[in-house]
């Protein structure tokens, strides 16, 4: 039988399922805005550079951005040269919906976010050794607790263990 050395580690912390489920979310809602926002200043740029409006990649996102761009589309004047436009009500589209964004996703933090709580760590190191150097076994066993305000407490239990004597449970 040759050493060796075995550790288990088993963690616990308060309120992490709903710290990682608000973290999912908040993910979520900016993903939700880059998409929104790139297809906007798409938009702003194909306008801006004359794209043909007969073409299905142009005229599908003029369709899908235009729902977000009709609240603002009549709210200023679209300068326009030889066929290029000026979008400025996309722009300001662009600009309110980051705001609005911004928005939820600091009211779900807000009211979802729980802060980090007190975190519990248990380690057992389990050693045992050869029959001839030792015919003991050692179990160590280490609670470590963090809490959120700094302070660390730690307990440790070690047992030796005979391993020709029966155990009693």
């Amino acid at each position: 039988m040759t050493d060796y050395k075995e550790v288990r580690i088993t963690e616990h912390e308060q309120d992490k399922e709903m710290r990682l489920a608000t973290f999912k979310v908040t993910q979520i809602i900016w993903l939700l805005l880059v998409l929104l926002e790139a297809g906007l200043a798409l938009r702003v740029i194909f306008k801006l550079i004359g794209a043909n409006s007969n073409n299905a990649f142009a005229s599908l996102l003029y369709g899908l951005t235009g729902i977000f761009v009709a609240p603002f589309a009549t709210l200023f004047p679209a300068p326009s040269a030889g066929g290029m436009v000026l979008e400025i009500s996309t722009i300001l589209a662009m600009i309110i919906y980051a705001l609005i964004f911004w928005a939820i996703e600091r009211i779900v933090y807000l009211i979802f976010y729980r802060p980090r709580g007190a975190r519990t760590v248990n380690q057992t190191i389990v050693a045992e050794h050869t029959p001839v150097q030792s015919p003991l076994s050692l179990s160590q066993t280490s609670t470590t607790t963090h809490a959120p305000n700094g302070v660390t407490s730690q307990t440790t239990v070690t047992e030796r263990i005979d391993p020709q004597k029966p155990q009693s449970e």
